[in-house]
């Protein structure tokens, strides 16, 4: 009896918490998103990860870390994927803290606080957004015969040497012949 009553009181609990993320269920949000400057390079987030600037990151109340979300900029329908980093923003009225190069890719650097719609990313997300699926590559690698490589490599080293010596003892023949003294046979 102790052990159901326990259970109970462990689920509902566990029930109690899952009240507290009111986004999570849903499939996107609306709201004022903010940025972090890049000053905050360098900075430890709340996943352990270091901030940076150039990053495209963001800080959320509630998605777990790794959670990927899309988020548009409702001014201009520019949106960018980002992956949830750390925790925040804890400013009010704010749902989400971008990392300052997710701010610059959907234009709110020069607003500051930009109003956005936030998705939850439940697939991978793909490299072109027209690429649903990837085409099948055979990497086998093709055999590699470093002998008849290196044999071939050596030959040509060998020929273009030989070719440089010939030149040099024809070019000295000459030298030596113009150098030697001149004989007049006269009969």
């Amino acid at each position: 009896m102790k052990r159901r009553l326990f259970i109970i009181a462990l689920l509902s609990t566990f029930l109690s918490t899952l009240s507290y993320i009111p986004c999570c269920g849903q499939k996107h949000q609306r709201g004022k998103a903010s940025y972090y400057s890049k000053r905050a390079t360098g900075a430890r987030s709340a996943s352990g990860q270091r901030i940076h600037h150039d990053s495209l990151t963001c800080a959320h109340r509630y998605y777990p870390f790794g959670t990927m979300l899309k988020v548009t900029n409702l001014r201009n329908d520019k949106s960018v994927i980002v992956e949830v980093i750390d925790r925040g923003p804890f400013g009010r009225g704010r749902i989400i803290d971008l990392s300052w190069a997710a701010a610059k890719e959907i234009d709110m650097i020069s607003q500051g606080v930009a109003t956005v719609k936030v998705e939850r990313l439940d697939n991978p997300v793909p490299f072109k957004p027209e690429d649903s699926k990837l085409p099948k590559i055979d990497f086998e690698m093709a055999e590699f015969e470093p002998d008849h490589y290196f044999e071939k490599k050596e030959k040509a080293r060998e020929k273009a040497e030989a070719k440089i010596e010939a030149k040099e003892k024809a070019k000295a023949k000459v030298e030596a012949k113009e150098k030697a003294p001149h004989h007049h046979h006269t009969p």
